[in-house]
This record gives structure tokens, C-alpha cells and sequence, in this order.
């Protein structure tokens, strides 16, 4: 185990580079996951056949197609994804603003699958509300817009919360493959460099990967059990 102790710099900048990753993606799949949730339940037909075939084809294709298509296929197309170098933000997640573009593909990709996910999610909650409060709004003249911003999704957000919980824990573990796809010094980047390049024994190394995740995963899910049981005490 004198690897996890010799080589903490590696794992701790890992962490971080992976922390920053999570935060962002998680930030970008909830406000495109509730865009894409008001889509499905939209009064206009169009917007509810694009809504329904955004989760359909991204909760059906594998992340790994995603993050591919993200990493070369956004190259491929002329984009570096530059417009996500937003002034402010790139200072406080310098690898927004960096020459090596794949952490922002890597981003992309996590958001955008993980939305799908995400929609769902709310839509359950929004589903759970009961049909009399949205009916109560519209009696009292509320557009569909306000009944969702002041009536319905505060509701919704409270049956919603604990499926988006396990859907971020999800994401985060899923981060481990942006690795493999050029976002250098995340957690799963410093393992496979340390295995290969640095000649390290693989099975501490992944346990140090392993440790790392976990620090992310389990206070969540501490967390999301807390308010499961509130919830239930509640009732």
C-alpha cells in the first residue's frame, strides 16, 4: 500500500479534476433534465415527441457511444466546445478554460446522458402530484408555465428528490470512463498512468480509485437515506 501514501499528490489532483467534472455535469443534467421533463409533459404535441425522444434514444445507448461521439465526433464537426469557456466560470474550474479540450467534452457527454435520467425523475415527481392541485391552478387562471413554476414542480421536487439522488451517484461513477476518453488527470487517468507508465501494482492503485469514488458516492447516499426516512415519517 505504500503506492496510495508515495503517490497522494496524484490521487488528491485526481479527485479534485473528478469533483469538478461531477459538479459541473451534475449542474448541466438537472437544468437540462427539467427542461426536458416540462418538454414531456408540454400541451404542445411537438414538444412532447422531442422530449419523449430525447430519454427514449439517450437512456437506450450506451454512455460509452456518447462520451465517443462527444470526444471525436465534436472535433470531427469543427467545435471544441469554446462556448462553454464562460468568463467567471473558467476561473473557478480552470479546466473550462484550458488549450486540452476533453474535460469539456467529457462534460458534455455526462450532462447530456445523464439529463435523460434526470427528466425521468422529475416527471415521476410530477406525476406524483395529485391532478386536483394542477386543475386548481388552471381554475384560478394560471398559465401552464406559472402552474408548473409555483404549483406543481415545488411539489414535484419532493417525490423527486431521492430517484435524482441515486441518478447523480450514478453519474459519478460513471465519470470514471472520461479517462479513457482523453480528460487527463481525472481519478481513472492517474490509475492507468500509474499502472503503465509508472509501473505501479494495479490492484492498490484501483483500491486508491476505489476510496476515492467512495468519498463522493457515500455521503450522498448517507444523505438521500436521511430524507427517505423524513419522508416516511412524514407520511
Amino acid at each position: 500500500m505504500n503506492v496510495l501514501v508515495d503517490n497522494f499528490d496524484v490521487f488528491r489532483s485526481g479527485f479534485f479534476v473528478t469533483l469538478q467534472l461531477c459538479i459541473l455535469s451534475a449542474t448541466g443534467a438537472l437544468i437540462l433534465g427539467v427542461l426536458v421533463a416540462v418538454m414531456r409533459i408540454s400541451p404542445v404535441p411537438p414538444l412532447r415527441w422531442l422530449g419523449g425522444a430525447y430519454v427514449t434514444v439517450l437512456r437506450n445507448c450506451p454512455l460509452t457511444i456518447v462520451m465517443f461521439f462527444a470526444a471525436f465526433g465534436l472535433p470531427a464537426l469543427g467545435s471544441n466546445a469554446d462556448f462553454l469557456r464562460i468568463p467567471g466560470l473558467d476561473a473557478i474550474f480552470q479546466r473550462m478554460g484550458t488549450d486540452l479540450p476533453y474535460f469539456r467534452f467529457a462534460f458534455i457527454a455526462l450532462s447530456v446522458y445523464t439529463a435523460a435520467f434526470v427528466a425521468e425523475a422529475v416527471r415521476s415527481g410530477v406525476n406524483g402530484v395529485a391532478s386536483g392541485q394542477a386543475e386548481a391552478a388552471r381554475a384560478i387562471g394560471l398559465t401552464f408555465t406559472q402552474n408548473l413554476r409555483f404549483v406543481v414542480l415545488p411539489q414535484a421536487w419532493k417525490g423527486a428528490i431521492v430517484p435524482l439522488g441515486s441518478v447523480l451517484i450514478a453519474m459519478i461513477k460513471n465519470s470514471a470512463l472520461a479517462g479513457f476518453f482523453g480528460v487527463t488527470g481525472d481519478l481513472s487517468a492517474s490509475g492507468v498512468s500509474l499502472t503503465s507508465v509508472g509501473g505501479h501494482p494495479i490492484i492498490p492503485v484501483f483500491i486508491g480509485i476505489s476510496v476515492g469514488y467512495l468519498i463522493l458516492t457515500v455521503p450522498l447516499g448517507l444523505t438521500l437515506d436521511r430524507i427517505e426516512r423524513r419522508q416516511a415519517v412524514a407520511r
